[in-house]
This record gives C-alpha cells, structure tokens and sequence, in this order.
C-alpha cells in the first residue's frame, strides 16, 4: 500500500500450455530409443564381462608358459611372440573401435540410444 491509500492488484493468469512441438514429435521414437538403450546396455555388460573372462584366460595362459618354461618343460621365444603379435595389436588400436562399433549398429534406427546405453553398460559396477 502507498500512502495514499491505495492497493495493487496483481493479475494471475492460468500457465499456458507448453508447446507440443518437441514432446509430440519425441513420442513415436521412444519405443526405439528406449529398446535401443536397453540392448545397448545389456551390450556393454556382456562386452564388459567376457572381456573380463577372455583376460583371465589369456593371464592363464601366461602363467601356464612361465611355469612349464620354469621347470625347463618348454622354451617361448618372446621376442617372436611380440613380433608376431605387434601387427594384430596395431591393427586392433587403429580399427577395432570402429569395426566394433560398425557391427554392433548395422541396420538400427535406434543406434544414438544404442550407443549410448553401450557406454553406460561398459561403465557400469554390475
């Protein structure tokens, strides 16, 4: 109130509805893109799990050699391991990412969410 007495009214409108063009045109994808982050997930734990498995066995097998090599049962060369193995290592670094990435995503409309849900699968403490 001023000193004169008198008041201020404040004019309430009802909320206007909020646009429908971004939440209409997003409904008929959500089936894509939450079946996509689903498989994509559950991708990226399996990734997770048997890439978990395949060093376990490959630390076995390391183990296995030193231990034969140990008791004189067996001799490796392992300068020629590393030689062989650097090529398929180099050529992994450079286009296994891409390759995997190009396998996992052929033929889905939904690959965004896919992606997406592959990476959080691969992060996740399961």
């Amino acid at each position: 109130m001023s000193a004169t007495g008198s008041t201020i009214l404040l004019h309430v409108s009802a909320a206007a509805p909020a646009p429908a063009g971004f939440a209409d045109a997003l409904k008929p994808l959500l089936p894509d893109l939450s079946v996509g982050a689903l498989l994509g997930f559950a991708t990226g734990v399996a990734l997770k799990h048997i890439g978990r498995w395949a060093l376990v066995g490959l630390g076995l097998l390391f183990i296995t050699l030193q231990v034969l090599a140990y008791f004189d049962l067996v001799s490796v060369n392992w300068l020629r391991v590393q030689a062989l193995a650097e090529p398929w290592l180099a050529q992994g670094r450079e286009n296994g990412g891409a390759w995997l990435t190009r396998i996992l995503t052929a033929n889905l409309p939904f690959a965004g969410a896919f992606t997406a849900g592959l990476l959080l699968g691969l992060r996740a403490r399961v």
